[in-house]
């Protein structure tokens, strides 16, 4: 319902902006990206620099402010970049990290194995893989790098899965989780239990769940505050990573998980 207290200029440019969303995310940006330039600024300011009402800037300011992006210097009317911003950089930087760091990692991890090595973090409800490194016995040319794949249904996956808080976790499991081959598990309690023995063997395995012919195993990165934070592993054929010799390349994924999280920081 339109604000009856507005003027016909200002609802005329409200029917506008609703035209699509897109512009309102537009505006909400071009704030973020004024206020950095700037430092700081006023509604006035804002509005001139988005050329619209200072009505429409102000409603953007206030979404901005309920999510922490956006701060107010009460006495002087001023708003500032919150520290929403920074919560936002700090996790693009720990990805930026674990990047970088993780380059000799995965490169040592894959001559080790002569497998294929990965590093993946957890995006949405997905683990993309971020680093990638082909050992000597890599046959196939299939590159993972950037490729979203399920928590449920990869040893990156359960790992990170395995690390969430309970209540994430269990809204996640609480979805549909598609079958990809007849290895796939798909329902909660057999999730659980593999979940569980991530957390107490300090590593997870999957064997044909994505695909037919392919397994991996996989151990958790930390933070320097102990945080999960992304996963590293090997994957390869399910005729050389046969069952028996996961629990060796899972001790060797461990290794180099626990030389990475050295690398982040983490002390433990």
């Amino acid at each position: 319902m339109p604000n009856t207290t507005d003027t016909p200029e200002e609802r005329s440019e409200e029917r506008r902006a609703g035209a699509g969303s897109v512009q309102s995310v537009d505006r909400a940006v071009s704030v973020l990206e004024i206020l950095a330039r700037l430092g700081e600024a006023g509604v006035t300011e804002i509005s001139e620099e988005l050329e619209v009402h200072k009505s429409t800037a102000f409603r953007i300011l206030g979404v901005l402010e309920n999510r922490g992006l956006v701060e107010q210097e009460k006495e002087r009317g001023k708003y500032f970049l919150g520290a929403g911003v920074l919560r936002l950089a700090g996790a693009a930087a720990i990805r930026l990290d674990i990047s970088q760091e993780g380059q000799p990692v995965c490169r040592a991890l894959a001559d080790d194995t002569g497998e294929t090595a990965n590093i993946a973090v957890l995006d949405g409800d997905a683990a993309v893989n971020i680093m990638q490194a082909r050992g000597s016995a890599a046959v196939t040319a299939y590159n993972w790098l950037g490729r979203r794949t399920p928590l449920h249904a990869t040893a990156s996956g359960k790992v990170l899965l395995a690390h969430l808080p309970r209540e994430r976790r269990e809204t996640l499991l609480a979805r549909k989780l598609p079958r990809f081959t007849e290895n796939t598990l798909t329902t909660p309690a057999a999730l659980r239990d593999q979940l569980s023995a991530a957390l107490d063997d300090g590593f997870a395995c999957s064997t044909e769940e994505l695909e037919i012919g392919l397994n991996a195993v996989a151990a958790p990165v930390r933070a320097h505050d102990g945080a999960v934070i992304g996963a590293i592993g090997v994957s390869g054929p399910a005729y050389r990573m046969e069952e028996p010799l996961l629990a060796e390349l899972a001790e060797r994924s461990a290794k180099a998980a626990a030389d990475l999280s050295r690398r982040m920081g983490y002390a433990g």
